[in-house]
């Protein structure tokens, strides 16, 4: 099994052009890495994040600080900045080693992302020495192991598929929501800690999932919006799937989504199966739906490279 490396200690953005920090005077490199941030730069199959740790010194940037480090022509580059914290005591009771702050390109937190999950245990799990670790998440206690080469198994909790878990904004059957634009219609509705609809479409290549996605992602049944993915059932065991997620990005890689695209698809009665390849274009996740309820997600994570945000 590979060694794993550990981590480093260490008002919503309006859309505005976003400038760098003011600098009063020339500041060279040693200027520049002194007394700042480390942070970890690391992709579940291309889902890329920024990793910070929070939890010897508290790090909470603001949404404007945390859109210029995550694009890439102002700073870092990531989907989303995932700040480790302290777990609450509850959580460290339960053996949790971190709370999971997850921080989208716009400043909204996220309550669930199962590829930020699994990079964050792999370096968790690097700097304690084990093969398994717990991380406290706003979705709930998430146990996490280390499978073969560069994998990572994520316990994401069981499905919610009530109405208000999603949450719509109003009673109805969240196996067939009456949503539909263009080739986009009737998508099941789970939520696995964050919301998700999943549409079913004979061809997903011919699909312009960016064109398509972003008014069923703002429609009024959504009040938190949702993450909208579009499945194609390749066999029984395969789906192929993209997803467009907020704050409105089309990522390489969702697990959640995969997750969620997983249960809708037996919900559906596409497949009786209870083990998935989830195949999305930046990779594979394999997804368990366990007897207990919970659904599993095992995929691969990768080191991209290690820094420092200025101060």
């Amino acid at each position: 099994m590979a060694r794993h490396s550990g981590i480093s200690r260490g008002a919503r953005y309006d859309g505005a052009m976003l400038k760098s920090p003011a600098q009063t005077r020339p500041r060279g490199w040693h200027d520049l890495a002194g007394g700042s941030r480390e942070f970890v730069k690391m992709h579940g199959l291309r889902n890329h994040f920024v990793l910070v740790d929070g939890r010897g010194e508290p790090y909470r940037p603001t949404a404007s600080e945390t859109a210029r480090i995550c694009d890439p022509e102002t700073g870092v580059g990531a989907d989303q900045l995932i700040v480790a914290e302290p777990p609450s005591e509850a959580g460290a009771s339960a053996g949790a080693t971190a709370f999971m702050r997850i921080l989208n390109v716009d400043g909204w937190e996220s309550e669930a992302c199962g590829n930020a999950l699994r990079c964050l245990a792999w370096l968790l799990m690097g700097e304690r020495g084990g093969t398994s670790v717990i991380i406290e998440t706003a979705a709930g206690l998430r146990r996490c192991r280390a499978a073969r080469d560069r994998r990572v198994e994520a316990d994401m909790g069981a499905a919610r598929l009530g109405w208000r878990d999603i949450p719509l904004s109003r009673e109805m059957d969240t196996a067939h929501l009456g949503l539909a634009n263009g080739p986009l219609r009737d998508p099941a509705a789970v939520s696995m800690g964050n919301p998700h609809l999943t549409f079913f479409v004979d061809d997903l290549d011919g699909i312009d999932v960016a064109r398509w996605a972003p008014a069923i992602q703002r429609d009024p049944l959504l009040p938190e919006q949702a993450n909208v993915g579009v499945a194609q059932m390749v066999n029984a065991e395969t789906i192929a799937l993209s997803v467009w997620e907020r704050p409105g990005i089309l990522t390489a890689a969702c697990g959640t989504g995969a997750c969620a695209a997983a249960v809708a698809a037996v919900r559906r009665g596409y497949s009786d199966a209870m083990r998935f390849r989830v195949v999305m274009r930046g990779g594979t996740v394999e997804i368990t739906l366990a007897e207990d309820g919970s659904v599993r997600m095992e995929g691969e994570v990768a080191v991209s490279f290690a820094g420092v945000l200025p101060t």
